[in-house]
């Protein structure tokens, strides 16, 4: 009763063509949608390098005007994460050219202040990557109230770790 429909080799192959082609953009905005500062914040405090992995693949392709700022303390973080000294070089040099490109281009932003002063605290002498923590943690207890309640809850989970911030310094 119903014939089978056949349809032409170059007809099928363009179909093929295109739900591989959307599949690309469908996977792309999942990510985009996938990303949250409060999740963002439990993997930079976590220390998992798989979570960080992710957590970049997110920030990259979320459409946050402060993704620059995010990608660059997550390669930061992953260069004290991972083993050998040419990798975590690598590593720390590209996060610290984006969180200081993300800097220059918004000096206003304390949440890039807080994220570098985080970054400084624990980064090691060689890498000379400590010039900033006071100007930082000034800019961030003097705006600090006016940042989100989920970045303002980070810094209060820092300070339990910090040598430079404390939560009194917030109340």
């Amino acid at each position: 009763m119903f014939g089978f429909i056949k349809i032409p080799m170059r007809l099928k192959i363009y179909v093929i063509a295109f739900l591989i082609f959307t599949a690309g953009f469908a996977i792309k905005g999942t990510a985009q949608d996938k990303f949250e500062k409060a999740a963002f914040y439990n993997v930079m405090s976590a220390g998992d390098v798989s979570a960080i992995d992710n957590e970049i693949a997110i920030v990259q392709n979320s459409s946050s005007k402060n993704k620059q700022g995010y990608e660059g303390a997550l390669l930061m973080k992953k260069a004290d994460l991972i083993s050998g000294p040419s990798k975590k070089l690598k590593f720390f040099k590209q996060g610290r050219i984006e969180m200081e490109t993300a800097l220059m281009n918004d000096p206003d932003n304390t949440e890039y202040h807080f994220l570098r002063l985080a970054i400084e605290e624990h980064a090691p002498k060689i890498v000379r990557y400590h010039a900033d923590i006071e100007a930082d943690k000034m800019i961030v207890q003097n705006n600090y109230k006016d940042l989100s309640p989920t970045v303002q809850h980070a810094i209060l989970d820092y300070c339990k770790k910090s040598k430079v911030l404390r939560a009194e310094d917030f109340s």
